[in-house]
């Protein structure tokens, strides 16, 4: 990807060597530092720091919003979005469902947090559009690869940490520790109070919680068709209505309405009137048929299925299932337990199988369920859902957990169109409504 800078000694700056000419600089990061002799012998016109361009690209023209934890940043970045725009702000929004600008779409789902120089490209064009903030998600693997430097935040938030991506970072405390390193300087931060691994520098730190005293707390709840709250900050007691579902999505709304009074003037009260405006995150705990229910979930770690799960407890459930390939191995037991656990009935079946063998991923799942007598295995997916149709009865409610908003399977390097939500539609004979 070239990007071509105006009024500069070279024409356009690219992170890639072969892409490198005489009209085009290199720009050097922490990721492609090996590659700097390669755009040498390509005739770079020159090589330079991401940190020496940042300026031409406006990111000191902008507010960054800055969300990491191991769940939650998509739906906490996108009510920072959704709220932002109701309160008149301009906004971006970059994140695993891509690229949204003013209410408007402009990229497809990519990486949780793109390569840093797409990054800029993004805050160049949110500069160009009149924003004000630009709001991004920021993965575990974009902190170690440091695909976020040169940026400052005018705000960073941790949501939570439970275990994930261990195929990447071998344990689980150097997963914790990487998360961590993120709210080390002294830039202003919000933490969730409630998460007990989270270290922090107290300096500019604010924080938001429901069961521990904090700068932004919780009073009381209602998870009565939908979600209701009342907030405390200081001397200030204000209530919120919302139709998002789930004790979880508590901790996410509370994380957006503090971070938008800490980066505007709005009142809490201006904030709260804004929040029911907000109706969730496409694939994160969707009802895609009423009669009979089936809700879909992009959960994929054992904590996120805990949530989801436990959001759901009045019912009696049967949970679809799978667990990525090329991935985090330890947890695979750990989501059949919970599985086990939260649900009636229970059919493993094949996610995103990349290079694995999808019946030796199921096996690691089987191997955290004792009791086994309500357990199916199928790994056709679209025939695990079907038979969880077939099954269900009165008000037993269908979930299909793992791709949530996903359009494609993985298996190998190719991939399948396969969305959940459609294929539900397709059994049910429901009309698709994409």
């Amino acid at each position: 990807m070239k990007i071509e800078l105006p009024n500069q000694p070279y024409k356009y700056v690219t992170e890639n060597s072969k892409e490198c000419d005489a009209e085009t600089a290199f720009v050097l990061t922490h990721q492609n530092w090996a590659y700097r002799e390669d755009a040498k012998k390509n005739k770079a016109h020159s090589i330079i720091k991401i940190e020496d361009i940042a300026e031409l690209f406006g990111v000191d023209k902008i507010k960054i919003i800055a969300i990491t934890g191991t769940n939650g940043k998509t739906t906490t970045a996108s009510a920072i979005y959704s709220f932002l725009l109701d309160l008149g702000y301009k906004a971006t929004l970059q994140g695993t469902r891509g690229l949204f600008m003013n209410d408007e779409v402009c990229e497809g789902k990519t990486l949780t947090t793109p390569s840093v120089l797409n990054t800029y490209k993004h805050i160049y064009q949110a500069v160009a559009a009149g924003c004000e903030y630009f709001i991004m998600e920021v993965s575990s693997h974009a902190l170690v690869q440091k695909r976020i430097e040169g940026l400052k935040f005018e705000l960073k938030i941790l949501t939570n940490i439970t275990q994930d991506h261990l195929d990447y970072h071998k344990t689980i405390e150097e997963y914790i520790s990487v998360k961590n390193s993120f709210f080390q300087d002294e830039s202003k931060k919000l933490i969730n109070k409630d998460e007990t691994k989270a270290a922090f520098n107290f300096k500019n730190a604010y924080t938001y919680g429901i069961e521990n005293p904090a700068t932004y707390r919780l009073m009381a709840y209602s998870l009565n068709d939908g979600s209701s709250g009342i907030i405390q900050h200081f001397q200030e007691i204000v209530p919120f209505t919302a139709s998002l579902h789930g004790f979880f999505n508590l901790y996410n709304l509370m994380a957006a309405i503090a971070a938008i009074h800490l980066v505007t003037d709005k009142s809490l009260e201006e904030i709260a009137e804004v929040v029911d405006n907000f109706a969730g995150v496409s694939g994160r705990m969707e009802q895609v048929c009423a009669a009979p229910n089936v809700i879909v979930d992009f959960a994929h770690t054992p904590d996120g299925m805990q949530q989801v799960l436990n959001a759901l407890k009045e019912k009696e459930l049967i949970v679809v299932f799978g667990a990525g390939g090329d991935r985090d191995k330890l947890k695979r037991p750990i989501m059949g337990r919970v599985a086990a656990s939260l649900a009636k009935k229970v059919i493993i079946t094949s996610d995103n199988p990349r290079h694995e063998d999808p019946e030796l991923i199921a096996n690691d799942i089987l191997q955290g369920i004792a009791d086994k007598a309500n357990v199916i295995v199928e790994l056709n997916r679209k025939k695990a859902i079907q038979m969880a149709l077939d099954m269900q009865e009165d008000e037993e409610v269908v979930v299909i957990l793992g791709k949530g908003d996903e359009t494609h399977q993985i298996i190998y390097d190719e991939k399948f169109a396969f969305d959940d939500r459609e294929v539900v539609r397709e059994l049910l004979h429901l009309e698709s409504i994409f």
